[in-house]
């Protein structure tokens, strides 16, 4: 093409450099604006890339297990002024969540968050028939099957290797079966508003006060689940959404209550219906724990130190301000006690 022979005067040189002095100012400006955009782009994608990874992944039911601590950057949740405790000296560092009815895995990511910051090894179990689980709830009859994942997992450790269980809810009935089952396999158990029960009890008898008698509810409920057919036993029951929003939820994020009413599945009767055996040579020198929610209308206060009265725990702990899921309504609460308890020697 050549080269280009411009002729100019003073004045135009002078003028064509203030121009493009100002022009290349703007455009450092957007330049500088743009790659700040890419980097809050890429930062947002590979977000939403770990999340995938954890919750669509392998379909294995376990969330998080990971060591990797992620920033938890402006989530809601951490209002930017959480610093990381890094625990190095913790003799268990893994936590194993359990559900409690209707939930899943995906309840538990603002703890797991949480717990990975702290340099701590959180995973997250789908119960059968809960969460991504692809089994019917019709289909599960018993707590065994209910808990097979709990259990699988716990029979897959090596035999020097033990674990922090924590149970919402329901899930305490799991947690109580695996205290019985691997005992030795379980150096804590950490019921969060949960069925503490004892021998002899079903979980649902806790629930009995706000539900009424088993029988009743067996055969009024509303919210039954008839998956054998109107002439057969319930096989589940599911609370209507706006029920729910009330029994569990009085207190947690409208983002969080959102979530899950998407996420929610039918609870399975047969398990919550099954009278646990526990025994005092196994679950009964088991070192458990319970954490009470002060502003729970599924299971009240008063139920719950019922439960603490009737089967002391090794230690209470009390969250004020929380409805049933702390995990969502006071994540930084529940998790300082989970590590709190993590500490004991």
């Amino acid at each position: 093409m050549g080269n280009r022979f411009i002729c100019m005067t003073k004045k135009d040189v002078k003028e064509n450099g203030s121009r493009s002095k100002r022009i290349g100012r703007s455009q450092r400006k957007l330049l500088a604006e743009e790659e700040f955009l890419h980097k809050q782009a890429l930062s947002m994608a590979l977000h939403q890339h770990q999340l995938s990874q954890r919750f669509e992944g392998s379909m294995s039911r376990r969330i998080g297990s990971t060591s990797k601590r992620r920033n938890l950057g402006d989530e809601s949740f951490s209002n930017g002024k959480q610093v990381p405790e890094i625990l190095e000296n913790i003799q268990t560092k893994k936590f194993i969540l359990i559900n409690g009815e209707g939930f899943g895995a995906w309840c538990w990511y603002k703890t797991i968050s949480l717990l990975e910051e702290s340099g701590l090894l959180p995973t997250a179990l789908d119960l059968t028939g809960s969460g991504i689980d692809l089994t019917d709830t019709n289909c599960v009859a018993t707590l065994a099957e209910y808990s097979k994942p709990l259990i699988d997992y716990l029979q897959d450790l090596s035999e020097d290797e033990k674990v922090i269980l924590v149970g919402h809810s329901s899930g305490g009935a799991c947690i109580s079966y695996a205290l019985e089952h691997f005992p030795q396999k379980i150096s804590k158990a950490i019921f969060i508003c949960a069925t503490m029960v004892s021998n002899g009890q079903r979980p649902f008898d806790v629930f009995a006060e706000e539900l009424g008698s088993a029988e009743l509810f067996m055969k009024e409920s509303k919210f039954l689940i008839y998956g054998n057919g109107k002439d057969k036993p319930p096989t589940g029951f599911m609370f209507e959404k706006e029920q729910m929003k009330g029994l569990y939820f009085n207190q947690s994020p409208t983002k969080d209550v959102a979530l899950a009413m998407v996420s929610m599945r039918p609870t399975p009767l047969g398990p919550i219906m099954e009278k646990l055996s526990l025994s005092p040579e196994n679950y009964g020198k088991g070192r458990r724990y319970y954490i009470q929610t002060l502003d729970d209308r599924a299971l009240s206060p008063d139920v719950q130190e019922k439960l603490v009265r009737e089967n002391p725990p090794e230690g209470v702990y009390k969250i004020k301000g929380s409805d049933h899921c702390p995990f969502f309504s006071k994540p930084q609460s529940l998790h300082k006690i989970l590590v709190e308890i993590a500490k004991i020697p």
